[in-house]
């Protein structure tokens, strides 16, 4: 069997081929964009080397041994040993090609219905976080050279950093920026400098966005639901990237943060992540889950069973499974503008008492909310307008939410301090979460 090494070197032989030969000497921060000055030019047209070094001549990602040593050394931060990276060379192709052709059906039906125009022209831009040593990296640049025109990489980890920076100079569509996906300066930064200059602003009901797709690993950790919460809650204010439209992302993530963040109304995994994913977007598995399976074939780090047993839940724990999510935002978004925190409180309120119903639990919200019983079961009222009062909250749908926030919203009695302290907010300073 072809060592992953050896595997690594037969993919690249397929890679497009261009580059620049002039490696920087400056002091200047490496993030600084060295076309800021043209930045309105197509990425597509950024000068090449003419002698084009094939992604092949860089050195291979180590062999599956060395690993651990490189990459991740007991002496290493936890938070860095619990980051999950692709390791099998064919997987990270596989999801490559599955991350980038997933939305074309959108973009196609969106063409043919005259949508999407204000990005004609627009050099198609992906960004990925946290990618490890780069092996999702690789194989994007192994896809045909049309796919996309620059790609962003945001990485901070010196070990990585050396297994990334090189493919700079071997592939001008790729720049790495030494910054942490989860902080949000780090996408501030990009705007400031001018990475995103030449990405439109596609009104909501305009389609797919075309020309601006995120990627990226998601670490095992709680980190991991805190950033798919995270992305998901951003899209009903239009903040982050989504201030640019709809924006398609892909997550590699645990299987645990899939199904909570999937779960169906009558699903017992349904939570509080799965109402804001289920009113936000729409999500779908960009692979067969067990394309990934088991977990020592794909990922690193490998799973250690020395020493003490970890007393972290299962679905946080090295080993656990993990799948490919293609995540794409509601054109139609139950969750209005600026309506969020009044979601995030409801919600809260009531998936305290989720196995209640709902005629039960709705007195939680505020004293007096039993009044809100009258709004939501008129019989006045279109039936489509009306709650079953003995659905349990688990069971509610977001139709039902919908409804129940909007009661919530016109009750003159209803609290002003909706405060949540673990709420999060994108135009705070600092990490994606407070």
């Amino acid at each position: 069997m072809l060592c992953e090494a050896r595997v690594w070197r037969s993919l690249l032989k397929r890679a497009p081929r261009s580059a620049s030969n002039q490696t920087s000497t400056s002091s200047k921060p490496i993030f600084r964009n060295p076309h800021k000055a043209s930045i309105s030019c197509s990425y597509s047209t950024l000068p090449s080397n003419s002698g084009e070094t094939p992604l092949s001549a860089l050195h291979p990602l180590p062999e599956e041994s060395e690993w651990k040593r490189v990459f991740s050394p007991p002496a290493s931060p936890l938070i860095l040993r619990e980051r999950i990276s692709i390791r099998n060379p064919k997987t990270a192709r596989a999801l490559a090609e599955g991350f980038t052709n997933w939305t074309k059906p959108f973009l196609k039906a969106d063409e043919a219905m005259g949508r999407g125009r204000a990005a004609k022209g627009a050099p198609k831009i992906l960004i990925e976080a946290f990618p490890g040593p780069g092996a999702l990296t690789r194989a994007l640049l192994t896809l045909p050279r049309d796919t996309f025109d620059r790609l962003l990489v945001l990485e901070n980890h010196p070990a990585y950093l050396d297994y990334l920076k090189p493919l700079e100079q071997i592939d001008d569509r790729v720049k790495v920026i030494p910054y942490s996906g989860y902080s949000w300066d780090t996408y501030s930064m990009l705007e400031e400098q001018g990475w995103l200059d030449d990405v439109p602003k596609i009104p909501w009901d305009d389609g797919v966005h075309p020309s601006l797709h995120f990627i990226s690993h998601v670490p095992l950790s709680v980190v991991g639901e805190q950033l798919m919460n995270q992305f998901l809650r951003c899209i009903p204010d239009k903040a982050w990237l989504f201030k640019y439209g709809r924006v398609p992302l892909n997550l590699i993530t645990g299987e645990w943060v899939w199904k909570r963040s999937s779960a169906g109304p009558m699903e017992s995994a349904r939570c509080k992540l799965s109402v804001i994913a289920d009113a936000t977007a729409e999500l779908s598995l960009t692979l067969p889950q067990e394309r990934l399976l088991p977990y020592v074939e794909h990922f690193h780090p490998l799973v250690h069973t020395a020493g003490k047993p970890s007393k972290k839940p299962v679905g946080r724990k090295v080993g656990h499974p993990m799948v490919g999510v293609s995540i794409l935002p509601h054109e139609d978004q139950a969750i209005g503008v600026a309506m969020l925190e009044k979601w995030d409180y409801c919600l809260r309120r009531l998936f305290v008492l989720k196995g209640q119903s709902l005629k039960v639990a709705i007195g939680s919200l505020a004293p007096g909310a039993q009044s809100l019983l009258k709004p939501l079961t008129d019989p006045s009222l279109p039936p489509e307008q009306r709650l079953d009062m003995n659905k349990q909250i688990r069971r509610l749908d977001i139709r039902d939410w919908a409804l129940i926030i909007r009661a919530f919203n016109n009750w003159p009695f209803a609290p002003e301090d909706l405060l949540i302290h673990d709420t999060y907010n994108p135009g705070s300073r600092g990490g994606m979460h407070e």
